[in-house]
């Protein structure tokens, strides 16, 4: 019987939408107001949602100390009151939350007592972002 679980983790971090291939004018642009040189942050929600049969013996999908164990190892460490910009994973793309998502769809997929389904990730109460894996990552 397969049964599906999600679990919410949080962190501030920081970042700026800024592309090399724009000028500053262009940047201002396309990013607006998120372009400033200073950046501007984020209390980030993320929502991870794994499947899996249900374990006979334990009733569960997953343990859920394993799962929160690697998030924190993989995911709260890595980008709690983080600067973005600042981490290798953003060197070559833009900090947006889009990229943001399948970056930590990337760390899940290194989970392995579940199946990663997807990746839920609001930035603001207007704002969220989901992805599920369907692009090839090696291209991004």
């Amino acid at each position: 019987m397969k049964a599906y679980l999600s679990r919410r983790y949080h962190f501030p971090a920081s970042h700026r939408l800024h592309s090399d291939a724009y000028d500053a004018e262009q940047n201002r642009a396309v990013f607006g107001k998120c372009n400033h040189p200073h950046g501007h942050g984020h209390n980030y929600a993320v929502q991870v949602t794994v499947s899996g049969e249900v374990d006979p013996e334990t009733g569960m999908v997953c343990n859920l100390a394993d799962l929160d164990a690697f998030a924190q190892a993989n995911l709260l460490d890595r980008f709690d009151h983080t600067n973005l910009n600042l981490l290798d994973c953003f060197r070559e793309s833009v900090s947006t939350t889009e990229n943001l998502t399948i970056e930590i769809h990337r760390i899940f997929r290194g989970f392995t007592a579940a199946h990663l389904e997807r990746v839920h990730v609001e930035e603001t109460s207007n704002n969220s972002f989901d992805y599920a894996g369907n692009v090839d990552l090696r291209f991004i």
